[in-house]
């Protein structure tokens, strides 16, 4: 399929609008699922940690199936990859008001919305890049904070949803919100080339179909001799019966010369068939061995190395506060009629200020973004250890405030990684990150839920997310150190005959 050149405007602006609202409505209820969190834990009287797996999931198996979601947006396209994921992400969530148990919420929420919301992430992101060139970073930016803008009205909208129709009667609204993904999708045209001329029919293409043989693919080469026999000697049987039995002789001796032909064709067919399918394997098999070969190259760099470890401590420590702040709040006694809004909002809306801010510091030249990527981490430690002597709906609004706006380093990962490996090598090594981005995602609230279930107290949960988030950040500090720069210059290079990431830095 021919695409043509990114226009970098007119209907790419509706692909922006319609890929935000997307990333609203799908992400919306599964980031602030930390108000449905203390429903679940009344309703089925689960530990914490159990519990905490509902919306660990929702959030990180997207991230661990990200090669999976590639490939589908890749064969079949942003559009229907929207729809069938609209369709996922409501089914999942109208589901889960059904559930008998945590269990079955694990596949409804945690799975099914999980998985929906990863194929719309890659959809939209997909469709926006191939509208956007010159205007990409921008484009993207826009795209991105409908997550958190999600986050902020979602966790305000579910909670009074709850107090009118329950838990049940929520996610089924939530649900039925979430259709509207479908019509997000069906406005996602694809940027094909309608000026490109067909391509041209090859010489055995303009053949008409009754000079074929094998008119019939699913009969073989006999089935189709004895067709075409048969229905010659009836036609001149028909037309000339006394000649019937002389030309019936004569159809079989010039049937059987044909015969002995096209099975000498057909054995030569098997053969090229064959060489191929053994050179198609053993080339399939040298790409693999190459994927492996760069996997090695990439953690030879102590810079990438620390990386992957900072953002996998990162997501474990990170991500639990905006799913547990409500229950911290609760197991603090905190008044319902001291919330002028809730804590999760107040994580969603700096999030998206911070994703803003840092996004726009990482862009002036005299700003090392690897150093800001690191400073963000040092704080967010230093504030998850703040929250266990926050007493105060103040100081939690405060420390949720803070927490959010560092969550915004989401804007400037690509950065640091391109920084890092650089852009040929940037397709391989995020989706790598991105993997143990999801397994740290999937794994921070049900450790940090554990450890309540164990001490009945957040304090120690807390202390061990920063501790986490603070190692992360000292080994990247440690690695990005100048003395390293000589070492990290010097790495290896790509073995020869390696071609797939100039593909993929041109998409």
């Amino acid at each position: 399929m021919a695409f043509r050149k990114p226009p970098d405007g007119g209907w790419g602006w509706v692909i922006v609008v319609v890929s935000f609202f997307t990333q609203f409505l799908c992400y919306g209820s599964p980031l602030a699922v930390g108000v449905l969190y203390l429903e679940w834990l009344d309703a089925f009287g689960e530990g914490k940690g159990k519990t905490a797996w509902v919306g660990s999931l929702a959030n990180g198996i997207g991230l661990l199936a990200s090669p999976v979601c590639s490939i589908c947006v890749s064969s079949f396209g942003a559009r229907p990859v929207a729809i069938f994921s609209g369709f996922m992400v409501a089914g999942g969530l109208m589901m889960s008001s059904f559930a008998p148990n945590i269990y079955f919420l694990y596949v409804s929420y945690g799975i099914v919305v999980g998985l929906g919301c990863g194929l719309l992430y890659t959809a939209t992101v997909t469709i926006t890049c191939q509208y956007f060139d010159k205007r990409r970073g921008l484009a993207l930016g826009l795209i991105s904070t409908g997550s958190s803008v999600g986050l902020f009205i979602y966790a305000a909208l579910q909670r009074e949803l709850i107090e009118l129709y329950g838990l049940d009667g929520c996610l089924l609204i939530v649900g039925a919100l979430s259709l509207n993904i479908l019509a997000c999708g069906s406005l996602m045209r694809p940027l094909e080339s309608s000026s490109s001329p067909p391509p041209e029919k090859t010489c055995v293409d303009k053949v008409p179909d009754q000079y074929f043989v094998y008119h019939e693919k699913e009969k073989t080469v006999e089935e189709n001799i004895s067709i075409l026999e048969k229905g010659y000697i009836d036609e001149k049987c028909v037309n000339n019966m006394p000649d019937c039995k002389q030309d019936s002789i004569l159809s079989k001796n010039v049937l059987s010369s044909i015969n002995i032909n096209e099975k000498d064709t057909y054995k030569k067919k098997v053969v090229e068939q064959t060489n191929f399918c053994k050179q198609l394997a053993k080339r399939k098999w040298q790409l693999y061995l190459t994927y492996w070969k760069e996997t090695m190259v990439l953690f030879k760099n102590k810079v990438f190395s620390a990386l992957f470890v900072a953002i996998l401590l990162f997501d474990i420590g990170g991500f639990p506060p905006s799913l547990l702040m409500e229950d911290v709040a609760r197991s603090a006694d905190i008044s319902e009629d001291d919330y002028y809004m809730p804590l999760i909002s107040i994580i969603g809306i700096m999030t998206t200020v911070g994703k803003l801010v840092l996004g726009i510091l990482a862009d002036f030249k005299w700003v090392n973004t690897l150093y800001l990527y690191v400073t963000t981490l040092l704080m967010t430690g230093v504030a998850l250890f703040a929250i266990p002597f926050a007493k105060s709906y103040l100081t939690l609004a405060m420390l949720s405030g803070i927490l959010g706006f560092l969550t915004g380093n989401w804007s400037i990962f690509p950065y640091v990684t391109t920084k890092t490996v650089g852009i040929e090598k940037l397709t391989h090594a995020y989706g790598i990150l991105m993997f143990f981005a999801g397994l740290g995602n999937s794994l921070g609230p049900p450790i940090v839920g554990w450890f309540y279930d164990w001490t009945q107290e957040y304090n120690t949960a807390f202390y061990f997310s920063g501790f986490c988030v603070l190692l992360g950040g000292f080994l990247l500090l440690l690695a990005a150190l100048p003395c390293w720069n000589a070492c990290t210059n010097q790495s290896s290079k790509l073995p020869p005959n390696t071609y797939s990431y100039k593909v993929a830095s041109n998409a």
